[in-house]
């Protein structure tokens, strides 16, 4: 069978929902946030190998978010949007799409939670989600079998990848 790596990226920290963003769609990613998500994004890369493509959700805030973890790398990767990596989409229709990308080794799917959280629980027979903070990366190796399963690998909040980049 089949395996991929994923690793699951929660969104950087972005601008407060609000007036100023009625839009949730079109909330960008702070100062803040993208100053830190970099960071993050190098002490990642000092534990994990490139995925050979990274896939967001359409909203801007995980496009930045996928966008600066694509800087981090010296060669270029490879960005898509994935509708099914919006709010509000089940696992199995985001794990369809998954498999659609082609034979890819390690993947990243930025998006958002508590989404993230669940499609991690799905993968791994959990009972619970996992909590991801905005920023944090989660690796997960998965066994494309009916249905897929995966094997938690590590995964690290966003302070820890931060520190790894020192």
């Amino acid at each position: 069978m089949r395996e991929t790596t994923i690793y699951l990226i929660r969104h950087a920290i972005a601008e407060e929902r609000g007036d100023q963003w009625p839009n949730d769609d079109l909330r960008p990613l702070t100062e803040e946030g993208m100053s830190r998500f970099s960071n993050g994004a190098r002490g990642f890369f000092t534990v994990a190998a490139p995925p050979e493509k990274v896939v967001h959700s359409p909203l801007v805030r995980a496009r930045q978010t996928a966008e600066l973890l694509a800087r981090a790398v010296e060669r270029p990767l490879p960005l898509s949007v994935m509708d099914e990596l919006s709010p509000g989409y089940p696992p199995s229709e985001v794990l369809s799409q998954v498999r659609k990308l082609g034979d890819l080794q390690r993947v990243a799917l930025v998006g958002h939670e508590p989404d993230l959280g669940h499609l991690a629980a799905h993968l791994l027979d959990a009972k619970r989600p996992l909590a991801f903070k905005k920023g944090g990366i989660g690796c997960i190796d998965v066994t494309w079998g009916r249905p897929p399963r995966g094997t938690l690998v590590w995964f690290l909040p966003p302070k820890i990848l931060r520190l790894l980049a020192d």
